[in-house]
């Protein structure tokens, strides 16, 4: 039986100078894409009229492309404006995801392995999808790692790195947990399985520093200034697992649900803490703050 293919949520993509609701069929069996990987996507958020750091977004996926060697073919204002178009197809009742992407469609001659920069192609597709900062998730130590420089394209937001992610997830999962705690190829923590991670430790805010083996988030970003800026030391550091099971909270960060508290970390119980609170205050309060509507 065929598969559906119907999005699960409103959806409108641009492509090819034009919007078009629904899925819209765009990479075929021949596409470099399709059966080598070379895609890049990113993310931003809209919800009640904003769009926190949209730009920022809108310029690492530029960013994105050219470290996967493919061209850059829009301007970051010309993505930001695409946005703000799109968003009007919307209601406004339901949060949307923003994703701007690249992809190649071609081998390069001689060695069909590498991209064809000459052959990218861009969509931009936004899709309804509700904001989920309020329920607490539980973490397991994954017994998968992220990769290293040397052997992934770690500073590209690329496509290709979310299989690994991807079944961190579902091995955790299996195990009664609602994602996974991923370590480096050294052992140290770096983040989830799809978002940065911060811990707690007697007032002090800890995250692991960035260290190319993971993507250090626009929103871990935001939530390091923020939390600074209201008097809370923060210090990037290699950080083991065994410092997150003596933490006294732990939260993620992310720009999909923002910032989410953590209440189970294998099996040690956490509450919610009042600096992960904190954290998700000072982001709204930031975000609501800032003028994100476009008129």
């Amino acid at each position: 039986m065929a598969v559906d293919t119907t999005p699960r949520s409103t959806t409108w993509t641009f492509v090819e100078g034009e919007w078009v609701s629904g899925n819209p069929p765009l990479i075929g069996p021949t596409s470099h894409a399709m059966w080598l990987g070379s895609t890049v996507f990113d993310g931003s958020r809209w919800f009640d009229g904003i769009a926190p750091d949209l730009d920022l977004h809108c310029q690492r996926i530029n960013r994105s492309a050219l470290a996967m060697g493919l061209d850059a073919v829009k301007t970051p204002e010309e993505i930001e404006a695409l946005a703000w178009e799109g968003v009007k197809k919307f209601d406004g009742q339901t949060a949307i995801y923003i994703k701007p992407m690249y992809w190649g469609e071609h081998g390069s001659a001689g060695s069909v392995v590498a991209v064809d920069p000459e052959s990218t192609r861009f969509a931009l597709c936004l899709f309804e999808a509700p904001m989920n900062n309020a329920r607490p998730i539980s973490l397991t130590v994954s017994p998968f790692r992220r990769p290293s420089p040397e052997t992934a394209m770690t500073d590209a937001k690329a496509g290709a790195l979310y299989p690994n992610s991807g079944r961190m997830v579902l091995e955790a999962k299996r195990r009664g947990f609602d994602n996974a705690l991923a370590r480096d190829t050294n052992g140290n923590v770096a983040e989830t399985a799809s978002s940065n991670i911060f811990m707690v430790k007697d007032g002090v805010v800890y995250t692991p520093v960035a260290n190319r083996t993971f993507l250090a988030g626009i929103t871990r970003a935001r939530v390091i200034g923020l939390l600074r800026q209201a008097g809370f030391d923060v210090i990037e550091a290699t950080l083991s697992v065994d410092d997150f099971m003596t933490a006294d909270e732990i939260f993620t960060s992310g720009n999909y649900s923002k910032i989410v508290g953590v209440n189970r970390l294998d099996d040690r119980e956490l509450q919610e803490g009042p600096i992960a609170r904190k954290a998700l205050d000072l982001y709204l309060d930031w975000a609501y703050s800032k003028n994100s509507i476009e008129d």
